[in-house]
């Protein structure tokens, strides 16, 4: 789910809801709730910096969606996702962070101090802004696939792939993302279907070739998903192939390989971004092109995209952003 909705020009018509005059200023602001927000909180507030952290409609983020975490460290025996969220809100709360519910829906940088809009409502200005708005995975769109996400559909490999060793799962997508999980999940699984829509595969030729050449990776081309199909859990999917004829498979496992889309649409006009629109940030740092804007987590990783990573970028950007506030005199 996206961290902020997408707002209208409020002047277009009458009846849309008004921008309250009420402004407020921090020092600095935090925008996502996902390991990378909760961890920018917690090293914010031990430095003092009195950050303000708007959780957006998902509190938590997408691992939220997760039912078991056994890598992330310091939980040997695993966790839950929202549990997992839920300690590092307390952590952050535990130093002093403010956490409040709420959602960006449009922002102002074209000046210091830079102003964002939350909720259509209240306009904050801060002294430092941290973006940790996340990313959304891409879905097939399929009933059958949200009512089993979480009980055998899942869009990453490396987070849920240990859970289906030795069984037999479906990945879908023709890309190198596709391609590299299909790939790791052939070192667990006993077998993988790579699904794909077209007659080719997108992916690199150092991709194709390592699919082509694995064993227990069978590609079905010309094959889109119809239903995923199962009791309480997944067992199997019903495809149509290019004849228009139904294929039934049995799995185990489905997983969704088909992108992500980061969460910074409203940032664009302000923010330098990649083609697919993850914000581009200064290697080894969390600054962006504009000074006093810090990005971290899934918003500006393409390719980890993993809990650990987001921890530890959120961690970069609170240390970037008070350097930088130090440096300002602010």
């Amino acid at each position: 789910m996206d961290f902020f909705k997408p707002m209208d020009n409020l002047n277009e018509s009458s009846d849309k809801k008004s921008v309250s005059n009420t402004q407020e200023h921090v020092k600095c602001l935090i925008l996502g709730s996902g390991p990378a927000g909760y961890t920018a909180a917690i090293y914010a507030a031990r430095a003092n910096l009195a950050p303000v952290l708007y959780e957006g409609l998902q509190p938590g983020g997408q691992l939220t969606t997760t039912t078991e975490v056994e890598n992330f460290p310091g939980y040997p025996q695993g966790v839950t996702g929202p549990v997992m969220m839920e300690d590092l809100k307390s952590q952050s709360t535990r130093f002093g962070a403010d956490i409040r519910f709420g959602y960006a829906t449009k922002v102002d940088f074209s000046a210091t101090p830079y102003k964002v809009l939350i909720d259509d409502e209240k306009w904050i200005s801060a002294d430092a802004i941290i973006i940790a708005t996340g990313a959304t995975a891409n879905y097939l769109g399929l009933p059958s696939e949200e009512k089993y996400k979480g009980f055998g559909v899942s869009a990453c490999a490396t987070c849920d792939g240990f859970f289906y060793r030795k069984k037999v799962v479906a990945v879908v997508g023709g890309g190198d993302t596709a391609c590299e999980e299909a790939s790791y999940l052939a070192g667990l699984c006993s077998k993988v279907y790579l699904i794909v829509r077209k007659n080719y595969l997108r992916a690199s030729k150092a991709m194709q070739h390592r699919v082509a050449n694995t064993s227990n990776i069978e590609i079905l081309f010309e094959h889109v998903t119809k239903e995923v199909t199962g009791d309480q859990v997944v067992t199997g999917a019903t495809l149509v192939n290019s004849k228009g004829e139904e294929v039934k498979i049995n799995i185990d496992g489905f997983f969704v390989a088909i992108g992500h889309t980061p969460n910074s649409d409203i940032f664009k006009p302000y923010i330098n971004t990649d083609d697919t629109g993850y914000i581009q940030t200064v290697p080894g740092t969390t600054k962006t092109n504009l000074p006093g804007v810090f990005a971290c987590g899934d918003v500006q990783d393409k390719n980890y995209r993993q809990a650990i990573t987001a921890a530890g970028t959120g961690c970069m950007a609170a240390l970037d952003t008070e350097r930088y506030l130090a440096e300002s005199h602010r």
